[in-house]
């Protein structure tokens, strides 16, 4: 299967695809496109902005399309974490953002190419200090609408969708779940 974890910032994303991999023979996991962009040399500006999430948007569609043919993948990420991101930080910038067809071809082919989406919501779960807190809510709720409730119509011919919650072991124990049925 081809997994993508999605949530707002200190979800506990990374953590859960780690515990996932160590827990599910076979599986390896891709970084998430910050990451790796920042390991390329890219500099991203001090605090959020629709340039660096655009970048970050083209490289997870690109991750995502260049392994189609891989099995077994949990992605940190998925198109939709930055769309939700561009939808909440681009009308602090003076405009609503809005991708052009080429992008939004890829986002929808990247979408169909994976078998399920783990939506990690804001839980309290999370014990440390979460840097721009105001913003990790509305990203969240954000996320709610186009993850669970499909308001962009993206996922009705795309991969299932998962929300979990719960214990870092409950987490792993419910993807594990659902992956037997």
């Amino acid at each position: 299967m081809r997994i993508a974890v999605t949530g707002s910032h200190g979800t506990g994303k990374t953590t859960l695809i780690d515990d996932f991999v160590a827990a599910a023979a076979g599986y390896e996991s891709v970084p998430e496109p910050y990451w790796l962009l920042a390991e390329e040399g890219m500099v991203f500006a001090d605090g959020v902005n629709t340039a660096d999430l655009e970048e970050q948007l083209e490289q997870s569609c690109k991750l995502i399309l260049a392994t189609v043919a891989q099995r077994d993948l949990i992605f940190d990420r998925c198109p939709l974490d930055y769309l939700a991101y561009l939808d909440v930080v681009s009308p602090a910038e003076g405009f609503e953002w809005e991708p052009h067809g080429r992008l939004l071809a890829q986002i929808e082919r990247a979408l169909q190419s994976l078998d399920l989406i783990v939506f990690v919501p804001v839980g309290d779960d999370i014990k440390v200090t979460i840097e721009h807190p105001a913003l990790r809510r509305k990203v969240d709720a954000r996320l709610h609408k186009i993850v669970v409730e499909d308001d962009l119509v993206l996922l009705e011919d795309g991969p299932n969708v998962l929300e979990i919650s719960g214990s870092r072991a409950q987490r792993v124990e419910k993807i594990l779940n659902h992956l037997k049925t």
